[in-house]
């Protein structure tokens, strides 16, 4: 991160929040009415095998090696969040690959069910979903996820504040959060923030210069198909009656731009998920995410929206801010 005088972002930032009144930041924030075309990925679990022969699946590894440039660098003594203490470090985990993590942005879950008098053993794919309106982008008070008008949720990491409400609004709990990094070491390291956020942004890099994202690319499957999001979304009713199967990601969470297809219901794969998250070492711990079924989008809730009201001025304020520090520091945000 480049050095600058917290005196000088202060002072930017408070020129800036009557400009950030004005600004809607995340609320309400729209992609299709950007006129970019949408675009979206489709899993199809009958075809994915979780790569049984490999230690690593294939989507893990080559995520974790065109990410790898973005994984965070803590300082080597991490203080804890005030007031509470603890703080969240995986830096000595850097190797994990069984769950989310700052430096894990995709891992395969697997699960036994039995349906229709027969067992199933399902491999699972897990990443963000990359929602269609995203509590996460919406009410984040620092204004650092965006809905990109093409689909990916992205968090610019050099503004995160590590505060996780993205974490807290999302029903996956999906973004992960790594202390001792980030602006908040800059700016009140001792009062507020507790480092950054990482989740997969569909490699948003990649998009822009007119690739797939890695994960699609090296699937030697064929399980996850990326393009445009509503010929996927026609795709996985296709798939889903040609199988008797079942869709999740579709109205979940409002609707996704990830679409998962399965021979058996999600309701039965949430429940194994969440038995198995039970016997985890720390069953409390984030980055084991389940799959419940219709969950609603805490936007659309009375806390989500008593929420709105309270973080809009706070987060058009942070967007005017972060806009003036991208603009006096020439730091161009690559997703």
């Amino acid at each position: 991160m480049p050095d600058f005088s917290r005196r000088e972002f202060l002072k930017r930032s408070a020129a800036s929040t009557v400009a950030g009144g004005l600004i809607l930041t995340g609320l309400g924030r729209n992609a299709e009415a950007s006129g970019a075309t949408p675009l979206g990925t489709v899993i199809d679990l009958t075809r994915c095998d979780g790569c049984r022969t490999l230690d690593v699946p294939v989507c893990v590894t080559v995520c974790r090696e065109e990410n790898r440039k973005y994984f965070p660098e803590p300082i080597k003594e991490i203080g804890n969040y005030w007031p509470q203490k603890k703080k969240e470090d995986w830096s000595k985990k850097k190797g994990l690959t069984s769950r989310l993590t700052p430096y894990n942005w995709t891992f395969v879950q697997e699960v036994n069910v039995e349906h229709g008098g027969k067992r199933y053993t399902v491999a699972i794919p897990r990443r963000c979903m990359h929602c269609d309106n995203p509590p996460c982008a919406n009410l984040c008070p620092f204004s650092v996820l965006h809905k990109m008008p093409d689909g990916p949720v992205v968090i610019d990491r050099d503004l995160c504040f590590g505060g996780a409400k993205c974490r807290t609004v999302c029903p996956w709990g999906i973004p992960a959060r790594q202390a001792g990094v980030g602006i908040y070491l800059k700016i009140a390291p001792k009062f507020a923030g507790g480092g950054v956020m990482y989740k997969c942004n569909l490699c948003y890099h990649r998009l822009k210069s007119g690739r797939e994202p890695a994960c699609v690319e090296a699937c030697p499957q064929n399980a996850i198909i990326f393009g445009e999001k509503e010929k996927l979304r026609k795709l996985a009713h296709k798939r889903a009656a040609e199988i008797n199967g079942y869709i999740y990601g579709e109205k979940e969470n409002g609707g996704t731009s990830t679409f998962y297809v399965s021979p058996v219901p999600f309701e039965k794969i949430h429940a194994e998920l969440m038995k198995q998250k039970a016997s985890q070492p720390n069953p409390k711990a984030p980055g084991f995410p389940g799959m419940p079924v219709d969950v609603e989008n805490f936007t659309e809730t009375a806390n989500g929206i008593a929420w709105s009201i309270v973080v809009a001025p706070i987060a058009g304020a942070a967007a005017a801010a972060g806009a003036a520090y991208k603009t006096m520091k020439g730091v161009e945000k690559d997703g």
